[in-house]
């Protein structure tokens, strides 16, 4: 399969734009794809929003961003405390916030949820996202829940297996406060990958997932 080339025009590097409804949600959906771009050179500037968060987990979100951004010299690292499942009610004031990123920041790819996410924070994060960014690439990923509300993705992004590995370890070592729940696993984060490098029939066996709803070749 032919690979599309996300590139601004000459060497220019990247501008993402990264949001996330809970302090690990962003890693669970997009954080090897985050760590390939980095690791390939691509990124210049990187603004990692997430948008429920205190105490304890608002640290955890802030150590691991700082981790995972660590060589991206040009980094903003935002955490807000709207509150944790009620995000369908606090609309007003996340639509406030998106308004203020989007005169602060003009970025080439913005990474957010996906729109069929049954989880109420994640799917309002994802109508707010294209609200408010209208001419913009939107690349949504997907979380694993209960809900039982995984989908059709349309574009993958192939994984190296070293980075599975590292993403797994990268979620157990940040994320203590999840460590608990039966489905923080391992074997859930990386089984996800292995099916989705299947669907695309990845060089490396592996892939992360999004939804892309609409994009220009050029």
């Amino acid at each position: 399969m032919l690979p599309l080339q996300v590139r601004r025009a000459g060497d220019e590097r990247l501008s993402l734009l990264v949001i996330g409804a809970h302090s690990d949600d962003i890693e669970i959906g997009c954080g090897a794809t985050i760590a390939t771009l980095i690791a390939q050179g691509r990124v210049g500037t990187v603004c990692w929003v997430v948008l429920a968060g205190s105490a304890r987990r608002a640290g955890e979100a802030r150590d691991s961003a700082e981790a995972l951004l660590g060589t991206v010299e040009d980094r903003r690292v935002i955490l807000r405390e709207f509150r944790d499942g009620y995000f369908p009610y606090e609309g007003g004031g996340i639509k406030d916030f998106f308004e203020q990123l989007k005169a602060e920041h003009a970025p080439d790819v913005i990474f957010t949820h996906q729109r069929a996410d049954l989880h109420q924070d994640h799917r309002v994060t994802s109508e707010l996202t294209w609200n408010t960014f209208r001419d913009h690439l939107i690349l949504e990923y997907e979380i694993p829940k209960y809900d039982g509300d995984m989908g059709a993705p349309n574009l993958y992004v192939p994984i190296d297996e070293p980075l599975v590995r590292a993403k797994v370890e990268h979620l157990k070592r940040h994320f203590g406060t999840q460590l608990d729940r039966h489905w923080f696993t391992g074997d859930l984060f990386s089984g996800l990958l292995r099916l989705r490098g299947v669907e695309c029939n990845s060089p490396t066996s592996y892939a992360e997932a999004f939804y892309c709803r609409k994009a220009t070749l050029g």
